[in-house]
């Protein structure tokens, strides 16, 4: 069930999508070579405690997770796709990270991701970390009233694909609101003119996630959490929460 949101209950996502843009911009100014995912974890931890805000992600534990995940942040590096479990690892000169975070304040949530490099950043990186941000600018151009989720879905996957990246099947978007995953699921790839119509207060967590090597495969660790490449390639992961109004989409978690 797609639960409509009030201008007024917009708003006040809007202040938690806030938060999490604060963590987001704080851990990666913090992501620095040397630097361990726990560190940044803990840079994400005191924006929350700061705002009086709590994490949608510590504790979490859908039906595929054999434990809670342990973090406020998911800290994916390299190969790994999403869902990366903060660790001892510390940054290395060239590595690709991508961070999601979440938060939530006055019983709303926010959802946001970034992918970035560390030190001196490969050519290729910066090419798909630039084609999972123009994917997810077609994504959120193409949530506007009267489209269907398809269209949002086709938009992200023609950007993609016609880079020559890879989408991990199974895996995007969501619904937002009074819990970090409602429905209705966005993908990453589909037929526009198809799925739910788009309607003035719907609000979306949309997240593009894309694979260097142009192949979709990807596994599981045996932590039950993170998602890695099968051929060791990179992955770049972006995302916004976005309101669907009627003057157009809305950006909750802007940075």
């Amino acid at each position: 069930m797609v639960e409509l949101k009030t201008d007024q209950s917009i708003d006040a996502m809007y202040e938690a999508g806030q938060v999490v843009g604060q963590a987001l911009t704080a851990v990666r100014k913090a992501a620095e070579v040397g630097v361990s995912l726990l560190e940044l974890d803990e840079v994400a931890r005191e924006v929350l405690r700061g705002a009086g805000a709590t994490s949608p992600f510590l504790g979490y534990r859908p039906s595929f997770a054999p434990t809670p995940f342990p973090a406020v942040i998911c800290a994916s590096v390299n190969d790994a796709i999403v869902h990366g479990i903060p660790t001892g690892y510390r940054l290395r000169d060239g590595d690709l990270v991508s961070i999601d975070c979440g938060a939530e304040l006055g019983g709303w949530a926010g959802d946001s991701a970034i992918s970035f490099t560390v030190g001196r950043a490969r050519p290729a990186d910066v090419r798909l970390i630039e084609t999972a941000e123009r994917a997810l600018a077609a994504g959120i151009g193409a949530a506007v009233v009267g489209n269907r989720v398809g269209d949002i879905a086709h938009a992200i996957g023609s950007v993609c694909r016609s880079a020559g990246y890879g989408i991990p099947d199974g895996f995007g978007g969501h619904g937002i609101g009074r819990k970090m995953h409602e429905d209705p699921s966005v993908p990453n790839e589909g037929r526009p003119g198809r799925g739910m119509p788009l309607r003035h207060g719907m609000v979306l967590a949309i997240e593009p996630m894309l694979l260097a090597s142009g192949k979709d495969g990807y596994h599981a660790d045996p932590d039950g959490w993170t998602l890695r490449t099968d051929d060791g390639s990179r992955a770049a992961h972006v995302e916004h929460t976005v309101a669907i109004t009627e003057a157009g989409p809305r950006i909750l978690t802007a940075r």
